[in-house]
């Protein structure tokens, strides 16, 4: 059964979500045209799955600041491969492989080592930019694109849906499993809450924690994927666009349904990609859609903060009690 509390949280993300329609829609009809929405599900399908690997290395309460300079990494790995004339099966395992071993280097170093983890990122993040240089000096990759079937990626659709909608539907799913169906899920969140006492009640602490970097590795190198198979070329920066829009979506989802999770995960994205959507379509500055983003983030991180969110749960009752 759902409980009001679950009720008056979706009411609110759907009070959010038709505010913004409305808005978007009353400046711009064609907002909530076809085109534009299927627009609108790609955009979030790139960000969705950078998110989603995100969620889990904030279940366990750690930072990655590394993932946009590892998708970057392996959006030149997955260029380079296709380049010299691999498969696309082969140099899109190659993109994700990168991932997924940056990833393992930062759980490792984090949870067994014991580093810091923001500034541990900040320096992978770093050297993964470094390596994506060497594939070509910096300059993009869109040799053999055409040949290789990577732009069906973004063209194709399963069971009517586009195909990158279809893979972060698919993939969420299985998060969603791992995380809120599984002995695993409640181990991450048992290490988020308390790592002492989930490692003397038996959660193998250290090995999740590797885990959820390698997954936040991973599927930022899946999420780079689609966005190099709908713009047709790989290069240095193309993970710069990550990092704000998937924190963003995380602690905005966490802040509306009181925790981070694969469906808060998803509604924060679908937030995230309606309002970045609206901005482009009325052709606002970039430089406003940044700072927007960025407003959002801090006041999601504030809300999901514990100090000021039972600050709030204080003040709120006292005012009752005064009134």
């Amino acid at each position: 059964m759902i409980s009001n509390q679950l009720l008056w949280r979706l009411g609110a993300f759907a009070a959010m979500s038709a505010l913004i329609t409305v808005l978007f829609a009353m400046q711009n009809s064609a907002y909530v045209s076809e085109g534009n929405i299927r627009a609108l599900m790609r955009h979030m399908s790139v960000q969705g799955l950078a998110a989603l690997g995100l969620t889990f290395v904030i279940v366990v309460r750690h930072f990655d600041l590394s993932f946009p300079g590892v998708a970057s990494l392996g959006a030149m790995t997955l260029g380079w491969l296709i380049a010299i004339g691999m498969p696309l099966s082969v140099a899109v395992a190659g993109g994700l492989a990168m991932g997924f071993v940056f990833g393992l280097v930062n759980g490792i170093a984090v949870a067994r080592l014991g580093l810091p983890d923001i500034v541990t990122t900040i320096a992978t993040g770093g050297l993964a930019i470094g390596f994506s240089y060497f594939y070509s000096n910096g300059t993009s990759i869109s040799q053999n694109f055409f040949m290789s079937g990577l732009l069906d990626l973004n063209d194709r659709k399963i069971i009517g849906l586009d195909m990158p909608f279809a893979i972060l539907i698919g993939t969420a799913l299985i998060a969603c499993v791992l995380l809120h169906a599984s002995r695993f899920g409640a181990g991450f969140y048992a290490t988020g809450q308390n790592r002492l006492s989930a490692r003397f009640a038996g959660v193998p602490t250290t090995a999740l924690i590797i885990l959820a970097f390698a997954l936040c590795g991973t599927l930022a190198c899946l999420s780079i994927t689609l966005l190099v198979a709908s713009s047709g070329a790989a290069n240095v920066t193309a993970g710069n666009q990550l990092l704000m829009p998937a924190f963003a979506a995380v602690y905005l989802g966490a802040a509306l349904f009181g925790r981070p999770s694969v469906g808060a995960t998803l509604s924060g994205t679908l937030l995230m990609s309606m309002m970045l959507n609206g901005f482009t379509l009325l052709a606002i500055p970039y430089y406003y859609s940044d700072a927007i983003v960025s407003t959002v983030l801090i006041t999601a991180i504030a809300i999901f903060d514990p100090r000021i969110s039972g600050a709030l749960r204080d003040l709120f009752p006292a005012r009752r009690k005064s009134a």
